[in-house]
C-alpha cells in the first residue's frame, strides 16, 4: 500500500499501527451480539470523552479533565470486557505506542466506518443469539 501500509479490501489502505489487515479480521474478533452492543456504545463514548477531555484541558477545567479521564477509562474497560467475550481476541501489537496508536485507530477511524458502511449491522444479523 502506500506510505508503508497494507492494502485492504476494497481500496483502502490501513496504516502499518493497525493490526487489522482487513474487515474480515476485524469481524472476525467483533462476532459476539454482546461485543457488537458494548462497541456501539463504548466507541462513542471514548470517542465523546476524548474531546471532551481535549476541551476541558485547553480552558483549563481540572475537574472536567478527571471527569472525562474517568469516562474514557470506563469506555476502554467496556471494550475489553466484549473483547473477552469473543471466541477470538484481536491481534496484539508490539510496544505500547503500537497499541495506543492501533486503539485511536479503532476508535476515531475503523469502528466508525464499521458501522457507517454497514458492517456492525451485518455482523449483527449474521451473530448467533445472545
Amino acid at each position: 500500500g502506500s506510505m508503508g501500509g497494507h492494502r485492504a479490501r476494497r481500496g483502502t489502505t490501513i496504516d502499518n499501527g493497525m493490526a487489522f489487515d482487513n474487515l474480515k479480521d476485524y469481524q472476525r474478533v467483533h462476532s459476539t451480539k454482546s461485543n457488537l452492543l458494548i462497541h456501539l456504545v463504548a466507541v462513542p463514548l471514548f470517542v465523546l470523552s476524548s474531546v471532551l477531555w481535549i476541551l476541558s484541558l485547553l480552558v483549563g477545567a481540572v475537574p472536567g479533565v478527571i471527569a472525562w479521564t474517568a469516562t474514557a477509562t470506563i469506555a476502554v474497560l467496556l471494550q475489553r470486557h466484549g473483547h473477552r467475550r469473543e471466541p477470538e481476541s484481536p491481534p496484539e501489537p508490539e510496544g505500547t505506542l503500537a497499541s495506543v496508536r492501533r486503539w485511536l485507530v479503532e476508535q476515531f477511524v475503523i469502528f466508525p466506518w464499521f458501522v457507517l458502511s454497514g458492517g456492525w449491522l451485518r455482523q449483527w444479523r449474521s451473530a448467533p443469539p445472545v
